[in-house]
């Protein structure tokens, strides 16, 4: 028996992405094609401009962000700066679900009482088995 015969293929490149895009549409003007996004990696900030409202945004950055990870924070600040100026929202969590309340640490445990774990298959430490 012989061994396999190799097959002749060519070496294949690298795949060539579509690259991501520079230029997004305004949060609050709607207007496409309106927001560039700058980027400057040396002094690590990202700045959004949009040229029909006007509107402004800086972020910090690092090495590996792309232009959309600059537009991406500004969807994120701008979704808390909405859910902040919701009314009726001054005692209400941001999120929907309901938050339990939270004790001090300090109350948590009882210097009374000697908490054991109890149960079939847990040996404490001073016991053998």
């Amino acid at each position: 028996m012989g061994k396999r015969k190799k097959s002749s293929r060519k070496p294949q490149g690298k795949k060539k992405g579509d690259p991501l895009p520079t230029i997004f549409t305004c949060l609050f003007c709607n207007h496409e094609r309106s927001v560039t996004v700058e980027m400057n990696k040396k002094s690590g900030v990202g700045e959004l401009h949009c040229k029909v409202c006007g509107q402004k945004f800086q972020c910090g950055i690092n090495y590996l962000s792309a232009p959309v990870d600059v537009y991406s924070e500004w969807i994120d600040a701008a979704d808390a700066v909405a859910q902040d100026k919701r009314p009726g929202s001054d005692d209400a969590p941001a999120s929907s679900y309901r938050q339990a309340p939270r004790s001090s640490g300090a109350n948590r445990y009882d210097d009374d009482e000697d908490h054991h774990y109890e149960g079939d298959g847990i040996v404490g430490d001073d016991e053998e088995d």
